[in-house]
C-alpha cells in the first residue's frame, strides 16, 4: 500500500493515499452559488474591465457632453428662442438618447468574449445559466449611471433647473436604468447571433439611430406630419423620454411611466428567453 509521508515537529507520520482520497471524497462540497451571487460576480468582472481599460468610459462621458452642447447651442435659439430655454426640454431627452445608444456595447462585449473563448471556460461551472448575461447588464448599469451624472452635471452648469428636485431626478434616472436594462437584452441577442463585433455595432446603430431620432427627444411631435406622429407617439423612446422629462419637471406622468414599464417588461419577456436559447446552443 502506497503512503504519503510528512514531518512535523521532528516526528514522522504516514497516511495511506487511499485514506487521503477517501477523506477528500467524504469532505463536504462548497455550496453552489446562488443566482444573485453569480450575477454579481460577473457584474464585478465587467466593472474590473472598465478599471483596466478606462477608455471604455469615453462613450459615457465625452459623447453625452458633445451631444448636449451641440444640440443645445445649434438648435436652442431656433427651436425655443434661447439655449437656456431649450435645455429645459432637451436635456432629459438627450439623457435618454445617450444612455439608450450606449446599451449596444453590451452586445459588443458579449461578442468579444465569445471570440476569446470566455463562455467555453465557464460552461461547465455549477452556476445559474443566465448569470453571465445578467452580469454584463449589471456592470453596464454603472456606465449608464455615470453617463446620467455627467449629463446632469454639465446641464446644471448650462442652466438646466429640474423642478422635481433631487427626488424627481433620481426617479427619472431609475426609470431610465430599468428600461435600459431591459433594452440591452436585444443587443445580447445580437452579440450571440452575429459573427463579429463590427457586425453587432452596425446592426445596433441601424436600429438605435432611427428609433432615438424619430421620437420627442428634440422636438414636440405636434410639429411633425400626421403620418409620422403615429409612429413617434407610439415609440418606446417617446414614452421613456416623456416619463423622464415629466419626473424631472416635478410631475407624475402616470400613463408614460406605465407605457415605459410595459415596454421594459415586453422586451424582457421576448428577448430574454431568445437570448438564453441562443446562449445554451452556443
Amino acid at each position: 500500500m502506497s503512503t504519503a509521508t510528512s514531518t512535523r515537529g521532528g516526528e514522522l507520520s504516514s497516511i495511506s493515499t487511499e485514506s487521503l482520497a477517501a477523506l477528500l471524497v467524504a469532505g463536504e462540497r462548497p455550496p453552489r452559488p446562488g443566482a444573485l451571487s453569480a450575477s454579481l460576480t460577473f457584474g464585478w468582472r465587467a466593472i474590473l474591465k472598465i478599471k483596466h481599460v478606462p477608455e471604455q468610459l469615453f462613450d459615457v462621458t465625452a459623447f453625452p457632453i458633445m451631444n448636449l452642447l451641440m444640440f443645445t447651442y445649434l438648435f436652442g435659439g431656433a427651436l425655443a428662442g434661447s439655449p437656456t430655454d431649450y435645455i429645459q426640454f432637451v436635456l432629459p431627452g438627450i439623457l435618454v438618447m445617450s444612455v439608450v445608444m450606449i446599451t449596444m456595447y453590451t452586445g459588443v462585449s458579449v461578442n468579444i468574449d465569445i471570440e476569446k473563448g470566455f463562455f467555453d471556460r465557464i460552461r461547465s461551472l455549477p452556476i445559474w445559466r443566465p448569470s453571465a448575461m445578467v452580469g454584463y447588464l449589471l456592470g453596464d448599469a454603472l456606465r449608464y449611471t455615470i453617463a446620467s451624472v455627467v449629463m446632469l452635471s454639465v446641464g446644471l452648469l448650462l442652466g438646466y433647473r429640474p423642478d422635481g428636485g433631487f427626488v424627481g431626478v433620481v426617479a427619472g434616472i431609475a426609470l431610465l436604468l430599468l428600461f435600459s436594462f431591459a433594452f440591452s437584452w436585444i443587443w445580447t441577442m445580437f452579440g450571440l447571433m452575429l459573427r463579429t463585433e463590427k457586425s453587432v455595432m452596425s446592426v445596433s446603430m441601424m436600429v438605435i439611430f432611427p428609433l432615438t431620432f424619430l421620437s420627442n427627444v428634440f422636438v414636440d411631435p405636434r410639429t411633425m406630419p400626421g403620418w409620422l406622429q403615429v409612429f413617434v407617439n407610439n415609440s418606446p423612446i417617446t414614452h421613456l423620454a416623456s416619463a423622464v422629462r415629466g419626473l424631472m419637471a416635478g410631475g407624475w406622468p402616470g400613463a408614460e411611466i406605465a407605457w415605459t414599464l410595459g415596454w421594459a417588461g415586453a422586451l424582457l419577456l421576448v428577448f430574454g428567453p431568445v437570448t438564453m436559447r441562443l446562449y445554451n446552443r452556443k
